[in-house]
Parts: structure tokens; C-alpha cells; sequence
């Protein structure tokens, strides 16, 4: 056994080398393999030859040999020379910038920052991969402004520590407003800093720093989308869109910019209206729509270009709310009586007349309250002053009208139409409305008196020509027997004046005496007749003049009995009461009937149903009875029997 081991040791030794290779590789021969997704990081643990043997003060990073961390590191693959006993090579992983992110870099060695600044500049050194590129070209330690974006990168660690930040992102309808944290100071007399251009929505911070960028507010803003940006260098602040809204314009106040000419004229003298971008009140107002101002560099004011209603009433205020502060107007009346009135007034901005509104007032609810409230309160007041309560009611067509001439004078003179004022409820006292209210109840009662009255005596005459109607008949028919009499006896004296010519010409032998005794006969015949026939005419008129005459004196009584039975009627009852009169003309018309109001038998039935039975039954023994009493009494003339 002892001679095999002996005769066999070096398969053994070359056994032990296999399995120690890079043991013994890494000893005698200084080899390192990095693998394919490692990076090397060097540390030299001292330096044999040279004159470069430690680093300068404040140096924690060699790159010209020097002992302590190595800026050069070691890419995946083989290297030899690197003796354990002078160096040590950690294996680190790749720098990984997953999707959506970014990768800050803070230095840990290089030069000083100047003063006043916060953050390091950009140099070239291949994204922070090129360590001794970074310090050899002026790397500057601390927080860097440039920044890795997605991907793997080989840094060295030792110099560089990587911070991963998410990527920024604005949204729909919101803006981002933008404050730089390093940069010049902001200009004396600014609020913001100066615009810059060309930064990519300032994702370059470097070009934005070395072309003058002021640290502090920027008047730029961002719009809505993903950008990379180096959160230690710029910070964003997401707000909504200035929206203006439709049957609006929006009025731009800007708090920065130039200096600029007032550009309305020696006229308007309210206010410093300049160009767009020029600090001021912008001359060009914005249409219906929405924008991407800084709210703190700029302020929009919104301005009505509809007509607009202002309500001066406890109970009613409009949407735009610029009238919740105004109520009902107190005024008081020439005779000292207060009451209250509610007014609306119709105003109108023009859209191109809205920015001198605004110079001159700053808001439209400073124009309601320094403008059209202490203007329309007073002339009301002072409009009231002049006449009584009464008067004021009467008059407001009146008043209204003069109050729209007023207005319209005054808001003219402020860039303002008047459209139009009305007066809505007036309230008066209640003490002096139930005066006015009383004396207008008396006159309408009055009123209904004369036309009662008027409708009495309107019936009066009707019944008065009805009666005489009534008699026409009368009179017409008496009109007709007298000239039925007036015929007749002209038919008498036609008879009589035949019968003579008759009997004149039949006795023509009879003597002349007896031809004028026959003349002398039939004249007086005709003498008769004429008298009565005028008697009777006379008759006749006299029997229709008394008809006529007893008609009318009898329609006079019957409306003369009627009017005081009435009159009569009407005093019982309001001295004895509407009841008490009726029960009254009831028992009178009962006793002059002779009614008997108790029956001569009164039958009542046991209490229970047989009641009305009972009565029947007895009622029909009463009728029996009488039946034998009268059959017992003897036959009389007037008492004839009766026939069974």
C-alpha cells in the first residue's frame, strides 16, 4: 500500500490542482474572472513602486494608481496580474433603470461645488460608466443635474450611488408649475424667474443652468404627458387648467414680465392696461376656453359678457352669486313712512370693454359693491323722499323709467351698459295698507249700493210698463167699440137715405107736402142717429178713459202694497231675526187655516214592533163604528140613506 501511494503521489497533486485551480491561479498568477453580468470593483491594498503611493487630501477615488478604491473597474471577462495579496476585486451586480424610472446619481468624490450652487454639472464620462473620465474632466461630488434613464449600466459603485426616482407624469386637463431648485437668483423686482428656452420642458437641467436659468418659481408651465425629469433639481406642482368658461372672457392679470406702455390712451386714466407678456392687465382678453396659466405668476379674472342680472331682495340671488351681499332697499317716504322695495338691475359688460373693468376695479364683485350698490340704493331713497307712499305706488311706471336714464348715465362712464332696471315688490306698512285697504272696501261697497239701487228702480219701471202693457188690450178693444159705433150708425143714415130715396121714387104721385113732410122725416131720422151714434162714441171713449185709468190706479196699489209689505217684512225681520219670523209667519198661516195641528185620535201602539199595526187596526174599529152610527139615524131630506 505504502509503495503505491509512493509510486502514484503526483496523480494526486494534479487531482488537488484541479479542484484548486483558481486558488492557485489567483495566487501565483494574479488571475480574476468577472462574469458576464458582474462588474469589478478594484481596491489596491498598497502600491510597491512610484512616487503616487496615497491620495491627495479629500480624494476617496484613485485613478493614477494610488492605494484605496480604484476608479477604473473590471468589465466581465478574464484578467491576470491581479495578486491577491495588492488587490481585492468585489463582484457587483449591473446597475438596472427598470421602465418608467430614473436614476439620480449622488458622487461621492470630486471636485467642490461652488458656492451658491446645490447640484454638480454634467461632464462627459459615457452615463457614469467612465469613473476616471468623470474625475479626470472635473466631476463634481454630490447630487448630479444629469441623470441615467432605462437601461444597465456598469458604474462603480464606490464612487457613485444611484437613487431610483419615478417618473413624472402630468395629467389631462392639469398643468404642472414648475420651481427650480439651483440656478441664478431671481432678478430684483420679479417674482419669477427669467424664460429660458431650449431645456426640453426642462429635462435638461444643464442647458437650462448654463443659459441663465433662475433658481426659484419659473413662468414656463408643463402640459400634461411623461418626462424625465431630476426631481433634485426641478419641482412640479400638478393644477387644474384655468377653464373660462362659456358667455365669459377671461381677463389676464400677469405679475411678471416687462414693464409695459399703457396702451388705452390719455382718457383712461384707471389703470396700466399693456400687451400680452408685459406685466399688467393684458389689453386682449381670453375667449371661452381653457389655458395653461401659472396661477402665480398670473391671474385670470372672469368676466360676464351676458347681460346679467343683479337682485336687490332678501329671497332671490342669481347663480353667479354676485349679488348675495345686496337685500331689499328701506327707503322712506316725504310723509315719514318706511317701507321696503325689491330692484333687479340688467347690466352688460362688452367683451372688448372688460380688461378696463377690471384695471379700474379689479373684480366684478367690486363694481357690484362700489358701483351699482351705493348708486341704485341712493337714488331710491333719495326718489322716495320726494312723494308720499301712495304717490310712489301710482307712480312706478314712472320712476321705474327714470331709474333705467340714471343708471345708464352713470355706468356709462365706467365701461358698463345699463340694459335695464326694474322695480320689483314695494311693500308698504302694514298700518297704512289696512288704511288704503279699508277705504278701498267702502268705496267698492258704495259702489255696489248705486247699482243695486239703480237695478231696483230699473224694476220699478219694468213692472210699471208691464201693467200698462197688461191694459193695452183693454184700451185697444174699447178703441174698437167706437169705431164699430161710428160704422153702424154711418150704415143707419146710408139706410135712411136710401129708404127716402126709395120711397120717393116709388111715390112720385104723392103731393109735394108730402115730399117735404118725407125730407123733414128722414131728416130728423138722420138727426137722430147722427146724436146716437155720438152717444155712444162719447160712451165708448169714457168707458176706455175709466178703464184705463182704473188699470193704472190698480197697478199703483198692487205695487205700492207690495213695496211696504216688504218694507214691512224686512223691519219684522231684522227686529225679531230671520228664524224667529219664520216660525212666526208659519203659526200665523196655521191658525188662519184652521189646521188642526193635534189629531182628534191619537192611536199608539205596545212598545215593540207591533206599533204601527196596532194603529191600523185600531183606525179601521174607529171607521166601523161611525159606519153603524150613521146607518142608525133616520132618512131626512138632508140625510138621504145611503145604498149598500
Amino acid at each position: 500500500m505504502t509503495t503505491i501511494l509512493a509510486s502514484y503521489w503526483w496523480v494526486l497533486l494534479v487531482l488537488l490542482g484541479i479542484l484548486m485551480y483558481k486558488f492557485v491561479l489567483r495566487v501565483f498568477f494574479g488571475m480574476v474572472i468577472v462574469p458576464e453580468d458582474k462588474i469589478g470593483l478594484v481596491t489596491k491594498k498598497f502600491v510597491l513602486f512610484g512616487t503616487e503611493k496615497s491620495l491627495p487630501d479629500g480624494r476617496i477615488i484613485a485613478t493614477k494608481g494610488e492605494a484605496g478604491f480604484q476608479a477604473k473597474t473590471l468589465a466581465p471577462g478574464l484578467y491576470w496580474g491581479m495578486w491577491i495579496w495588492q488587490y481585492s476585486v468585489d463582484m457587483t451586480a449591473f446597475t438596472i433603470i427598470p421602465e418608467g424610472k430614473i436614476g439620480l446619481i449622488l458622487s461621492k468624490d470630486g471636485r467642490e461645488i461652488p458656492t451658491g450652487r446645490i447640484l454638480a454639472r454634467k461632464v462627459d464620462c459615457d452615463n457614469y460608466q467612465d469613473a476616471t473620465a468623470f474625475l479626470n474632466n472635473g466631476g463634481q461630488k454630490g447630487r448630479q443635474t444629469a441623470f441615467i434613464t432605462t437601461g444597465s449600466y456598469r458604474i462603480n459603485t464606490f464612487l457613485f450611488e444611484i437613487v431610483i426616482a419615478d417618473q413624472i407624469k402630468i395629467f389631462e386637463n392639469m398643468i404642472g408649475v414648475v420651481t427650480a431648485l439651483d440656478g441664478d437668483p431671481i432678478p430684483q423686482g420679479q417674482i419669477a424667474g427669467k424664460n429660458v428656452e431650449g431645456h426640453n420642458n426642462f429635462q435638461d437641467v444643464d442647458f437650462f443652468l448654463n443659459n441663465g436659468g433662475n433658481r426659484g418659481l419659473q413662468p414656463q408651465v408643463m402640459l400634461a404627458g411623461s418626462y424625465y425629469i431630476n426631481t433634485w433639481a426641478i419641482q412640479i406642482e400638478q393644477n387644474p387648467m384655468t377653464d373660462v368658461p362659456i358667455g365669459y372672457v377671461g381677463v389676464v392679470i400677469s405679475y411678471i414680465g416687462e414693464d409695459g406702455l399703457d396702451v388705452t390712451g390719455e382718457h383712461f386714466k384707471h389703470g396700466n392696461i399693456v400687451s400680452k407678456g408685459q406685466r399688467g392687465v393684458w389689453m386682449e382678453p381670453l375667449g371661452p376656453g381653457k389655458y395653461a396659466l401659472n396661477k402665480y405668476t398670473t391671474k385670470l379674472e372672469p368676466v360676464p359678457t351676458t347681460n346679467l342680472v343683479l337682485n336687490w331682495a332678501d329671497a332671490r340671488s342669481e347663480a353667479h352669486n354676485l349679488d348675495h351681499n345686496l337685500s331689499t332697499i328701506t327707503v322712506r317716504s316725504k310723509d315719514g313712512f318706511p317701507f321696503n322695495l325689491d330692484v333687479s338691475q340688467i347690466i352688460h359688460v362688452p367683451a372688448n370693454e372688460a380688461p378696463k373693468v377690471i384695471a379700474r376695479f379689479g373684480s366684478m364683485t367690486n363694481l357690484v359693491s362700489q358701483v351699482l350698490e351705493p348708486t341704485i340704493g341712493n337714488y331710491f331713497r333719495n326718489s322716495a323722499q320726494e312723494s308720499d307712499v301712495i304717490s310712489f305706488l301710482s307712480t312706478r311706471k314712472e320712476r321705474q323709467e327714470s331709474a333705467k336714464n340714471h343708471i345708464k348715465v352713470v355706468l356709462d362712464e365706467y365701461n358698463v351698459n345699463a340694459v335695464d332696471t326694474l322695480i320689483g315688490d314695494i311693500v308698504p306698512p302694514d298700518s297704512l295698507m289696512k288704511t288704503l285697504t279699508d277705504r278701498k272696501l267702502a268705496e267698492e261697497e258704495q259702489k255696489t249700493y248705486q247699482t243695486q239701487k239703480m237695478a231696483q228702480e230699473q224694476r220699478q219701471g219694468m213692472e210699471k210698463e208691464t201693467a200698462i202693457a197688461d191694459m193695452q188690450k183693454e184700451i185697444v178693444r174699447a178703441s174698437q167699440s167706437v169705431e164699430i159705433a161710428q160704422r153702424t150708425a154711418d150704415a143707419t143714415v146710408k139706410k135712411a137715405e136710401g129708404d127716402a130715396t126709395s120711397l120717393k121714387l116709388n111715390v112720385n104721385a104723392e103731393a109735394e107736402a108730402t115730399k117735404m113732410r118725407a125730407n123733414a122725416e128722414a131728416e130728423a131720422t138722420k138727426a137722430r142717429a147722427g146724436a146716437q151714434a155720438e152717444a155712444t162714441k162719447l160712451n165708448a171713449s169714457a168707458e176706455a178713459e175709466k178703464i184705463s185709468k182704473t188699470g193704472l190706479a190698480e197697478a199703483e196699489k198692487i205695487m205700492a202694497i207690495g213695496k211696504s209689505t216688504a218694507e214691512a217684512y224686512q223691519l219684522q225681520v231684522s227686529a225679531m231675526g230671520g228664524d224667529n219670523f219664520t216660525k212666526y209667519k208659519i203659526t200665523e198661516e196655521i191658525g188662519k187655516g184652521k189646521i188642526k195641528v193635534i189629531p182628534d185620535v191619537l192611536i199608539s201602539g205596545n212598545n215593540g214592533t207591533d206599533g204601527s199595526i196596532s194603529g191600523l187596526l185600531g183606525m179601521k174599529l174607529m171607521e166601523m163604528m161611525d159606519a153603524k152610527d150613521e146607518a142608525k139615524k133616520p132618512a131626512t131630506k138632508s140625510n138621504p140613506p145611503k145604498e149598500a
